[in-house]
């Protein structure tokens, strides 16, 4: 019962922490299903909670393992799509995230550049940039040690 209560206060507290950053992760406005998603995984691990952590910085952790699992899900389904079309000329796949953010020309740009870093660079600049988190968080939320 205790458990439930905390994750229901963690869901009141930081689901608009873990919607922000699944945001500027993917690129996305579309991260319901994901927010959703994180706190089922939460609910479902909380007993693997210690406390050694800030449950923000567990939960951006969780929401950040189920972006990745997202993003790797539609690749494939996207290489499959590739191959099937790849005879067809009219076929043309789009994957600019500034069409589904609205974001100006100049953001666009940085994003995309954002976007070639290695995961891992990439994971840091999303923790510290946007989502403010501290050396120590970031150091949590991707394992770094």
């Amino acid at each position: 019962m205790r458990e439930e209560n905390e994750i229901t206060d963690w869901f009141r507290e930081y689901h608009n922490d873990i919607y922000n950053f699944l945001i500027y992760y993917t690129g996305g406005m579309d991260v319901e299903d994901l927010v959703q998603e994180t706190f089922v995984k939460a609910v479902r691990n909380i007993h693997k909670f210690k406390g050694d952590s800030n449950p923000r910085t567990w939960l951006i952790s969780i929401a950040r393992n189920v972006a990745i699992d997202e993003s790797r899900k539609r690749r494939k389904e996207e290489m499959k799509r590739n191959r099937l079309l790849q005879f067809s000329v009219s076929a043309k796949v789009t994957d600019l995230p500034e069409e589904i953010v609205g974001l100006s020309e100049t953001k666009a740009e940085l994003y995309k550049a954002i976007r070639t870093l290695k995961q891992s660079y990439y994971d840091v600049l999303m923790f510290r940039g946007i989502n403010e988190l501290s050396v120590q968080e970031t150091a949590q939320a991707v394992k770094i040690k």
